[in-house]
């Protein structure tokens, strides 16, 4: 079905309020969403926090909001900064086979190599139990990760390997790590992504694409083989430096102190120009907010936009957002994210109190006609974690993300792999459960706070 089929369907179908049909109107007819995010992907490109591209972003954001007619402002974020630099890795040793170049980038947070690099036989291992398992016999190796992951849905699993592998393995005494990249296509691409250390010595780590990780399976099965690996990683000079998130809002008019909030997240890795991760979902919220500024109608309740900093390599912008405005987030009735790509909109996944999946579905009911109206239990995101911790209502658009992973964290996200008409009606599917959610007579009941510590440590706010 056509975009206009869509429009012509959900406006038959619209409750007595027209205004989510008015949203998708609004949405399709003279839309930005598009053209933010290729301004944002093309003008500004790759965002790490602490670099200049991310300084760039946070003043793009912020003229933008106020270009559209918002009110926006900044609030400051200490964030790390890691830098990249040289990254190759060889196949030196693995008779009868010749030397073989691999295909790799650094994880975030991944110590250097010396100058020289390191050469360490290979041990390879498919789950953190299995490393656990080898005790002593990985000291003075480079331990290779291996996993399956061929779907989105084998993520979660794969990134245990990616986040805690590493530390474990620097544990065991190991000089280095490779991880197959999590990735659901490959080129002979390298996958980035966060790996944690925490109180641990950093080694070095790497992604190696998925073709040279089932290389490296193959010539182990042959005899034993040395990889040499040289990094050229590490924090920056400073290692950490101030940033900001960039707030926008649009204030209700019956209950302006009650908020629902909407965010994505304004850094990315470096290797791409973070299109689908996540230009996409700072462009929705963005799209979202100014959507509903121009409805003609403002909400019961105040629509905030919040484009966090920092998701990518530490969370210090989603845990200074819930510090800064811990006073209000008894007021905060919902908070949704955004970080899933570009794809087609599905519906929206909860997490909250008794009763709210009952509400949220009504809520969805004007996108049944996107096919935009299901409901999975079990939602939120990164950036509004601490938000769940305080008992905040926490939703996830629900996206199409087949393809999400053949490109995220790779050189390949970039704007030419976004769908246009899938964005769109993602950023009138965000909008319209944005504005369902502050304009509802009810609230969704709170869901009971987390018995476990968080596990983020707290970001540094600067003196009041």
């Amino acid at each position: 079905m056509s975009i206009i089929a869509y429009l012509l369907v959900i406006e038959a179908a619209s409750p007595p309020s027209d205004i989510p049909a008015r949203l998708v109107g609004a949405a399709v007819t003279e839309g930005k969403v598009l053209a933010t995010l290729e301004e944002l992907s093309d003008t500004v490109g790759p965002r790490p926090a602490g670099s200049p591209g991310a300084q760039a972003a946070v003043e793009w954001a912020l003229r933008t909001f106020k270009a559209d007619g918002l009110k926006a402002w900044t609030e400051p974020v200490l964030v790390p900064v890691w830098v990249r630099g040289v990254e190759t890795g060889e196949v030196v040793a693995a008779p009868p086979a010749l030397n073989q170049t691999l295909h790799l980038t650094a994880l975030g947070n991944s110590a250097p190599t010396p100058p020289n690099g390191v050469t360490a036989e290979l041990v390879e291992v498919s789950s953190l139990e299995e490393l656990e398992g080898l005790g002593e016999a990985v000291r003075g190796k480079l331990v290779l990760l291996q996993h399956a992951m061929a779907e989105a849905k084998g993520y979660g699993e794969a990134a245990r390997l990616r986040t805690r592998g590493p530390a474990q393995a620097a544990r065991q005494g190991a000089v280095g790590a490779l991880v197959r990249s999590l990735a659901t296509a490959s080129l002979r691409s390298a996958h980035t992504g966060q790996t944690s250390f925490g109180a641990t010595p950093p080694i070095p780590a790497a992604a190696v694409s998925v073709e040279d990780a089932l290389l490296l399976h193959r010539l182990r099965a042959r005899g034993p083989v040395t990889v040499r690996l040289v990094l050229g990683c590490g924090p920056g000079k400073p290692a950490k430096a101030w940033s900001a998130n960039v707030v926008a809002e649009v204030r209700g008019r019956e209950k302006p102190d009650e908020v629902v909030l909407v965010s994505g997240h304004l850094d990315s890795w470096d290797l791409g120009a973070g299109a689908v991760d996540d230009g996409a979902g700072v462009a929705l919220a963005m799209e979202a907010l100014r959507l509903i500024s121009k409805v003609g109608l403002a909400p019961r309740r105040s629509v905030r936009a919040v484009l966090y900093m920092n998701e990518e390599n530490g969370l210090q912008g989603g845990v200074a957002y819930a510090q800064r405005h811990a006073a209000e987030l008894p007021r905060h009735v919902a908070a949704l994210e955004a970080d899933s790509g570009a794809g087609r909109p599905l519906g929206a996944k909860l997490e909250a109190g008794p009763g709210g999946a009952e509400l949220v579905r009504r809520l969805l009911s004007p996108l049944s006609a996107l096919g935009a109206a299901q409901l999975r239990e079990g939602g939120g995101g990164a950036d509004i974690e601490p938000l769940r911790y305080a008992g905040v209502p926490v939703l996830e658009l629900w996206q199409d993300t087949s393809r999400y992973f053949d490109w995220h964290h790779s050189a390949a996200d970039t704007f030419d792999k976004v769908v246009a008409s899938e964005l769109v009606l993602s950023a009138a599917a965000y909008a319209v459960l944005a504005w369902q959610l502050a304009d509802a007579p009810e609230r969704l009941a709170r869901p009971p706070e987390p018995k476990e510590a968080p596990w983020w440590s707290a970001s540094p706010l600067p003196p009041p």
